[in-house]
């Protein structure tokens, strides 16, 4: 599947969370809960960093969407997530349920959408990317706060952000390990030809000494 970009995500009114998705196991959860509480109810986008992962929010209408990317993402692949989520789950619950829904009662039928939005855009980034600069010339965006997410949960300890994929972890652990191998067969021939050059030269040496010290080998 490659390499994951974006980890996880949500979608919630106001502080409840109605749905969220990730393949991960960490606490990006509970802090991208934990920002909901200090977003602005207009309109807007936010950003916040945190160790090498940015938390990334849209705010439309009362609804919140969130997704956690690993920083070197960017910014566009998680805009425009956010953007083709919002508009998903706008056509599906637009003026529905999702306004009286509780906390995690849409997880089930809309979390499989979410999954696939994550993938797909990992999957299509030059679409993505074009999507999104088209997007950027047509309106404006509006200022995005970027920040670090210490300062807005007002928490002066380190957050921890874990990020642990099972999976993942043992995919990149079988390729490590046939690298492994292919490099350590790659150093014994490399090896085995450095000592077949040296066991030449030294055998060549030896057979001139030998001539020179015994002509024809005439002693």
């Amino acid at each position: 599947m490659g390499q994951q970009k974006l980890i996880y995500s949500l979608v919630a009114r106001g502080t409840v969370v109605l749905a969220d998705y990730t393949e991960f196991k960490g606490n990006f959860g509970t802090i991208a809960a934990q920002c909901l509480q200090k977003l602005s109810a207009s309109n807007n986008r936010f950003s916040y960093t945190c160790d090498d992962h940015t938390f990334n929010y849209l705010v439309d209408n009362g609804f919140t969407y969130c997704v956690v990317a690993v920083e070197s993402a960017g910014r566009q692949l998680p805009i425009a997530f956010l953007e083709r989520i919002k508009d998903d789950f706008t056509k599906k619950y637009g003026g529905g349920k999702a306004s009286t829904a509780g906390p995690n009662s849409l997880k089930r039928e809309f979390g499989p959408k979410l999954k696939e939005q994550m993938q797909y855009c990992v999957d299509h980034p030059e679409e993505i990317n074009q999507i999104a600069k088209v997007k950027a010339q047509v309106s404006e965006v509006k200022g995005v706060m970027l920040q670090n997410i210490e300062k807005v949960l007002d928490r002066g300890e380190k957050i921890e952000l874990l990020v642990d994929k099972t999976d993942n972890l043992k995919s990149q652990a079988a390729d490590f390990k046939k690298q492994g191998t292919k490099m350590k067969r790659k150093m014994w021939v490399e090896n085995m030809k450095i000592k077949l050059v040296v066991f030449g030269i030294v055998a060549l040496l030896a057979l001139l000494v030998a001539l020179s010290v015994c002509p024809k080998f005439q002693c």
